[in-house]
C-alpha cells in the first residue's frame, strides 16, 4: 500500500500539482513579506512530513521539539532539528517518551498564553513536559478535545479555531470546549462562526498573516464572507494536492518560527 493511504489521505497527491501549488503558497507568504524557510532534511516515505507545524513549538527562548502522537511522524522533530539548526535557531529542549504532543494542539493566545488541546496525539506526559520547559511567567492551559471520529481521526485543537487577531478568532463552535469558550469570551475576544458545511472543508484552518489578514484555503465562501464582514482581508489559495487530499490547511503548512 502507498505511504499516502498509510498515512490516511484522501487519495494520492499529484507530485507535480503539489510541487506548483507549495510554490504558489509561499509565494503568498513571501509577498506580505514574511521570510520562508524550506526544510530540505529528507523524509521519505511521510507524506504528512509536509504539514509542518507539529513536530515544533517556538517560544522566546528557543524551539522546544514535540513527539507527534502519530507514529508514522516520529522521525520529523529530528529531521526538523537539522534545518533549524541550519536556520541559526536555538533548540530549547525535546519531548521524550511516553510523551506525546503535536503542535496542531497548541497555539499562542499571547505573549505569556499557551493553550493546549489534550487529545488522541497530545497526552498528559507531552503537556507537563513542555510546562516544565517553558519560563515561569507563561500560563500553559490545557482543554480536553472530543471525541469526535477517534483515535484514527486527526482532531488537533486548531482543526476548529485560527486566532485572526489578538480579539479576533475564526471557530467552528460545536468542537470548541465550554471551558476554552469561556476563557476567549473572558479574554474580549470575537469569534467567527464556521457553518456546518465548511468544516470539513477546513473553514477553520485559516493562517494570519499579520492582524486582519488571512490566507485561507480556496472554496469555503460563506467563512470567507462572514471574515470579511467584521474587516479580516481573506486572500485565497488552491491547496487541491497539499491541503485537501492531507486534510492540512495554511496553518499546518507552516511554522512560524519568531514572533513580531
Amino acid at each position: 500500500m502507498q505511504a499516502w493511504a498509510d498515512y490516511g489521505w484522501r487519495a494520492a497527491p499529484d507530485p507535480g500539482r503539489a510541487e506548483d501549488e507549495h510554490a504558489a503558497f509561499r509565494e503568498a507568504l513571501a509577498a506580505v513579506g514574511a521570510e520562508v524557510v524550506v526544510g530540505t532534511t529528507p523524509l521519505p516515505g511521510d507524506p504528512d512530513a509536509i504539514y509542518a507545524y507539529d513536530p515544533a513549538l517556538p517560544t522566546d527562548r528557543g524551539v522546544i521539539l514535540l513527539r507527534p502522537g502519530k507514529s508514522g511522524r516520529r522521525e520529523e522533530p529530528a529531521a526538523l532539528e537539522a534545518d533549524l539548526i541550519a536556520a541559526g535557531l536555538p533548540v530549547l529542549g525535546r519531548l521524550t517518551a511516553p510523551a506525546t504532543a503535536e503542535g496542531g494542539d497548541m497555539f499562542w493566545l499571547d505573549e505569556a498564553t499557551l493553550l493546549v488541546g489534550r487529545s488522541y496525539r497530545t497526552n498528559d506526559e507531552g503537556i507537563e513536559q513542555i510546562r516544565a520547559l517553558l519560563p515561569g511567567d507563561v500560563d500553559l492551559i490545557a482543554f480536553d478535545l472530543p471525541h469526535h471520529r477517534g483515535p484514527d481521526g486527526c482532531l488537533h485543537l486548531m482543526s476548529f479555531i485560527s486566532p485572526l487577531d489578538r480579539d479576533l478568532a475564526v471557530v467552528f463552535l460545536p468542537m470548541v470546549p465550554v471551558r476554552l469558550l469561556g476563557l476567549l469570551r473572558d479574554r474580549g475576544l470575537s469569534l467567527v462562526e464556521v457553518p456546518e458545511e465548511e468544516y470539513d472543508s477546513q473553514g477553520p484552518n485559516v493562517l494570519a498573516l499579520g492582524p486582519r489578514l488571512a490566507l485561507a484555503l480556496d472554496g469555503n465562501p460563506e467563512t470567507r464572507r462572514r471574515m470579511e464582514a467584521v474587516g479580516v482581508e481573506v486572500r485565497t489559495f488552491i491547496g487541491q494536492e497539499i491541503s485537501r487530499k492531507g486534510d492540512g490547511g495554511p496553518t499546518c503548512l507552516t511554522r512560524p518560527l519568531e514572533r513580531a
